[in-house]
């Protein structure tokens, strides 16, 4: 078996209910597994929604390249402590967010840059957000009192006004751009932004051709990751979005995913 058979192949994986199972663990098979990846030269990392601010459990035993962060908009080596690459929303966001915050005053609205966070009308649900991430913010009136860039802006509200905000922001065009949902919390990002660039962005980074970049993930802010790799692994929980855009169907998050994800490579790259 070829010591290097896995050099130059890169898997993306989503985070929550992908790698993780129901009980918020890596399994020791999946851990196992990746490192077994790692071992034979494969870059092996995660793809989540988290930012920075959120994202506390990197482990270079199972994680050896850049982390994607806010959903593809934030590339961080933590090995390295730096930036890879950053996508960031700015100034041509303030005008939505203030009227987000103008016409919807009961919302709330998260914005994120690098390593702070500030919140416009901070709510509980907003501030039971921060703690429970135990995230540090700071409470301001205008967008333009934040700090920018931003990973993402996440905007809360109840679900009875969420679908009014996206409407209202879908009729300001694409810029920025925001993932639609059914919950009460709407994560905007800075035009073209999403997992499947930042898959390929991180590809590019690390030399990797994008024929040998591999991602798994169960959700639809997956769909674009999963649609521009080589080829897309969903696990069984996976919602219909992520289902469709399958290439491979394997085990569930509960079921050590990751482990088959890597069962399948290995036979690919004899």
């Amino acid at each position: 078996m070829p010591k290097g058979k896995f050099n130059k192949v890169l898997i993306a994986s989503d985070f929550d209910g992908t790698l993780k199972n129901d009980a918020g663990e890596i399994s020791k098979a999946n851990r196992d597994a990746i490192a077994y990846f790692i071992s034979r030269g494969g870059y092996f990392t995660v793809s989540t929604g988290r930012t920075y601010q959120g994202f506390h459990l990197y482990d270079p035993s199972y994680i050896n390249a850049p982390v994607l962060l806010a959903n593809g908009a934030l590339a961080f080596d933590y090995a390295k402590g730096k930036i890879v690459f950053f996508d960031g929303l700015g100034q041509e966001a303030f005008a939505a967010l203030r009227g987000v915050r103008d016409n919807f005053p009961m919302a709330s609205i998260e914005m994120y840059p690098f390593d702070k966070t500030f919140a416009i009308n901070l709510t509980d649900d907003s501030h039971r957000h921060f703690t429970s991430q135990n995230i540090e913010y700071s409470v301001v009136d205008d967008p333009s009192q934040a700090d920018c860039p931003w990973q993402k802006v996440m905007i809360g509200s109840d679900r009875e006004s969420s679908p009014k905000i996206q409407a209202y922001l879908k009729s300001l065009g694409d810029d920025p751009s925001f993932l639609p949902t059914t919950g009460s919390f709407i994560e905007v990002l800075k035009e073209g932004v999403d997992k499947g660039t930042g898959l390929l962005k991180l590809a590019d980074c690390l030399a990797v051709p994008h024929s040998r970049a591999y991602a798994v993930g169960d959700g639809y802010n997956d769909l674009e990751m999963l649609q521009a790799a080589a080829a897309a692994f969903v696990p069984a929980n996976a919602d219909n979005f992520a289902k469709a855009a399958a290439t491979h169907m394997v085990a569930s998050n509960n079921e050590h995913a990751l482990k088959q994800v890597i069962e399948i490579l290995d036979q690919i790259y004899e």
